[in-house]
């Protein structure tokens, strides 16, 4: 077995362990090792505002500029004000 299909198999069989379907697993596997995966996987609490903010802008979550933090995680998820 190739090098990647070996990285693959570990990257998928963790997803699928943290309880991902087994198409979102192979979709995230594949995207992690083709390099076209690129996010930031922390917690929206242990993000700086600005980091925020730079998420929201590129959502093109309106109101943004007016909001506190919390209001910007839950317009993110998609549940408070401003939400996209």
């Amino acid at each position: 077995m190739p090098p990647d299909r070996d990285r693959w198999r570990e990257i998928y069989d963790a997803l699928r362990g943290d309880g991902a379907s087994k198409e979102k697993a192979a979709r995230i596997a594949n995207a992690q090792l083709a390099g076209t995966i690129d996010h930031d996987s922390r917690p929206y609490e242990d993000r700086t505002k600005d980091e925020l903010m730079g998420q929201a802008r590129e959502l093109d979550v309106k109101g943004r500029s007016r909001m506190t933090k919390a209001q910007l995680i839950a317009a993110l998820r998609g549940g408070g004000e401003g939400s996209p």
